[in-house]
């Protein structure tokens, strides 16, 4: 038997975990500890069936197909461009509840600004929506040097959200998620990822940053009680809120559960979560039932396998 890429592992990790959480995005963790999603809803906040992903998978399925061609940020900008204009890899031919941040970034792409100067600087331009689709960047981890890697996490970021502390954010998720893929167990996955996260953040172009990931940065993240523990937008609140998830939990199914239950961005933060999750339990410990339900299963297979040919060989 065929062991499952990688890649696939990942992208239907991030997809499922999305899909869980779209139907709930927006419900508070108390009304979610009341009634918490234990398997594949429908319908809900968006009003779409079943196994509907969002423009957190999107952007990320956008991103994996432009891999598969090079590295381009144009092409990667045309098409987040081509996703908002033509419906391009949304699930069911629409697209829905697209960021604030990442619709002003795209008009700003039409308008001709580039990639690099068209992502957010300011300090409020620190939402997840580049965390949220970064993923795939971890699969050419074999062909560039760390340093390499760093920069081009950091210029797929910046076509949406530009500002240091997301751009940190990116390579922190990163450099995790290479680390699971040499094979390390999850927190010494976290605790490699720090280590090497620290070689880049500890410049002074990022040091001003440091304080904002002291939690992080503490390698105790698994250890702060839930109710310290933030589901809302901000890229700090997501990465850490996906950490601990991963951290506390033994399986795909109850790290992503764990991560909708947190209620607020309930996709985004079990599609970050659900990703690394893959990555490290693989595609074939996802519930089938969930993977079956999923818009579009086979063009996702096919994008994985696709990517893999072009960065993993």
């Amino acid at each position: 038997m065929l062991t499952a890429p990688k890649t696939l592992s990942g992208l239907m990790g991030l997809c499922v975990g999305d899909a869980l959480g779209v139907p709930v995005e927006f419900t508070s963790r108390t009304e979610l500890v009341k009634s918490p999603v234990t398997k594949m809803l429908g319908y809900g906040t968006w009003n779409q069936p079943p196994g509907t992903w969002s423009d957190d998978s999107s952007l990320t399925f956008c991103l994996a197909e432009s891999l598969c061609r090079g590295y381009s940020l144009d092409a990667i900008a045309n098409s987040f461009w081509r996703w908002y204009k033509d419906a391009y890899w949304t699930p069911r031919g629409e697209i829905f509840g697209i960021g604030e941040s990442t619709h002003a970034v795209i008009m700003r792409l039409k308008q001709g600004i580039s990639p690099l100067q068209a992502g957010g600087t300011s300090e409020m331009s620190n939402g997840n929506g580049s965390l949220m689709r970064i993923l795939p960047m971890a699969f050419c981890y074999k062909n560039l040097t760390f340093w390499e890697l760093m920069r081009r996490v950091h210029e797929v970021s910046c076509i949406t959200h530009a500002h240091p502390r997301a751009q940190m954010a990116c390579g922190i998720y990163i450099n995790i998620a290479v680390a699971i893929l040499q094979g390390a167990d999850l927190p010494t996955a976290y605790l490699q990822g720090l280590r090497n996260s620290q070689k880049i953040y500890a410049a002074d172009e990022y040091g001003s940053e440091q304080p904002h990931f002291a939690r992080i940065f503490s390698g105790e993240i698994a250890q702060l009680p839930m109710a310290e523990i933030n589901s809302g937008g901000y890229v700090i609140d997501t990465l850490e809120a996906s950490l601990w998830c991963l951290l506390n939990t033994s399986s795909y199914a109850e790290a992503v559960l764990k991560a909708v239950n947190l209620g607020g961005h309930t996709d985004t933060t079990a599609g970050v979560t659900g990703g690394l999750a893959g990555i490290y339990y693989g595609v074939e410990c996802i519930p089938q039932q969930w993977v079956k339900q999923i818009a579009r299963r086979q063009d996702i297979i096919n994008l994985a396998n696709r990517l893999a040919a072009a960065v993993l060989d």
